[in-house]
């Protein structure tokens, strides 16, 4: 026993102790500036770092906060990306194997029933013969091998840099699960925003289908008073019919904006979490503070899984160049056998024996080469990935605090706008009332007011879908600890 402890010890340090012949991993520099662009657009701020928030300190209200918990509960989307990273991690277990001898054992048991026999040679005609012989016998005989199957030494590192490049290849899906769940918060926030609005916006197509039905029926009055026109009521007829319109389209989309959060949850929820009203959406938003360094951009999961896939990559290669040299194997390591299972164990009943051959191929056309140079160009292409990502998430971040900076601006502008089309309104109405202005005057100030309002409430929606971007283009809280995976060694 001592030998074949002896020799598994061996083979654990040959199987584990090989060397890597994968170039040394050198994340590549960012290429973006180290600060964001500054200017009117921007709000450059102060702060010089911006903090990993989760979403409980942007998304503020208790409402959104318990819908989002339930989403991260009952998302099906969720649950797919959970299955592909399981299955991810089982994967790298399953390459690491082969770093290791596989160990098998055998047992067979015989029966053998030896009946009796008779011979005998009798002459011709002299009476004289042979004599008989017998012979009887029966049992059971037992045999138990065991031993290693055929292992390759990795001297070469080949299947340590495939196990490597696997674990990181696992790793990259693990990001891409936190791009789904990141993804799936900032949906249902933008969703539930998206909802406030559509609520101010049946609520103003209420307001205005009850102003055109008090405006027919006054033109009505003045027509049968032969003071307005018949076309005045028919004008007021379309305004009427059109606000009419717009309130059973508001009432699809609520609807559906309801339909989208139910999805995005995976089940029921209580219709009582769903906010009054886009202010309320914005007076629970917190503003992220856009003066940070754009380093800021290397926990976001894309970028992330980028990383991670050039990794993988980088790791390909060194399997590609160890499949240059030759293997060598070890076969019938270890190899018992016993006849007698009652002395398996006793001093002569156990034997061991080792062998080992090396296989080499003189010439395939340059075909193990190639795969080399594939493995570079491959590597080559996930530098170009992973620096393109990096970009892509710098432009997005950039365009959001552009948006931001000009939302408040924005935002009073439509204030404004709206008020001066209420305020015309309101005289031209009464100027039409003393007959001094036509009905159409009453009428485009009144469609001027509608537009007003619909665009005012479409900057609130915009500012509330800003903040929402923000969370989402900067990475949110979804770089979240990794859970231990198997090393390469």
């Amino acid at each position: 026993m001592t030998r074949v402890r002896l020799t598994l010890s061996l083979v654990s340090a040959l199987a584990l102790g090989a060397c890597s012949l994968a170039p040394k991993y050198v994340a590549p520099t960012p290429p973006v500036p180290q600060t964001w662009p500054a200017g009117d657009a921007y709000l450059l701020q102060s702060e010089a770092n911006l903090p990993v928030v989760s979403y409980t300190e942007v998304f503020r209200d208790p409402r959104l906060q318990q819908l989002i918990a339930q989403a991260l509960e009952n998302n099906r989307d969720l649950r797919v990306a959970a299955a592909n990273l399981a299955a991810a991690r089982a994967q790298v277990r399953v390459v690491r194997s082969d770093q290791f001898p596989a160990i098998g054992v055998s047992a067979s048991a015989t029966y053998a029933n030896r009946g009796s026999s008779t011979t005998g040679n009798t002459g011709s005609g002299t009476g004289s013969g042979t004599g008989t012989t017998r012979s009887s016998g029966s049992g059971w005989s037992y045999g138990l091998q065991g031993g290693v199957s055929s292992f390759e030494l990795d001297f070469f590192g080949r299947y340590a840099n495939a196990t490597e490049s696997q674990r990181n290849t696992a790793l990259a899906t693990e990001a891409t699960a936190r791009t789904v769940r990141l993804g799936l918060i900032a949906d249902l926030a933008q969703a539930w925003a998206t909802y406030g609005s559509d609520v101010d916006l049946l609520r103003l197509a209420e307001a205005t289908a009850a102003n055109a039905q008090r405006s027919v029926e006054l033109t009505s009055l003045r027509l049968n008073g032969g003071v307005a026109p018949r076309t005045d009521l028919r004008q007021a007829e379309q305004v009427l019919e059109t606000a009419r319109g717009d309130l059973a389209q508001q009432r699809t989309a609520l609807a559906q904006d309801a339909n989208i959060i139910r999805l995005l949850i995976g089940a029921e929820f209580d219709q009582a979490l769903l906010p009054a009203g886009i202010a309320q959406v914005n007076n629970t938003l917190a503003t992220l503070p856009a003066g940070t360094s754009s380093q800021v951009l290397l926990r976001r999961p894309d970028v992330v899984e980028a990383e991670y896939q050039l990794r993988a990559a980088n790791a390909d290669i060194g399997v590609a160049r160890a499949q240059l040299f030759p293997s060598i194997s070890l076969t019938g390591l270890l190899g018992v056998a016993s006849s007698a299972l009652s002395s398996l164990f006793s001093g002569g009943a156990f034997s061991w024996s080792a062998g080992a051959d090396a296989s080499y191929s003189l010439f395939n056309a340059g075909g193990r080469v190639a795969n080399v140079e594939v493995s570079r160009a491959q590597r080559d292409a996930a530098v170009a990935s992973y620096e393109r990502a990096i970009q892509v998430a710098f432009r997005e971040v950039s365009d959001a605090l552009a948006d931001q900076g000009t939302l408040a601006e924005r935002l009073r502008a439509a204030s404004a706008n709206t008020a001066a089309a209420a305020d015309t309104a309101k005289l031209t109405e009464a100027r039409y009332r003393f007959g001094v202005d036509s009905f159409l005057a009453s009428l485009d100030a009144q469609r001027s007011l509608y537009g007003a309002q619909q665009s005012e409430i479409a900057t609130r929606l915009a500012q509330a879908s800003n903040r929402v971007t923000l969370y989402r283009v900067l990475g949110g809280d979804a770089a979240t600890a990794t859970a231990a995976l198997p090393s390469r060694r």
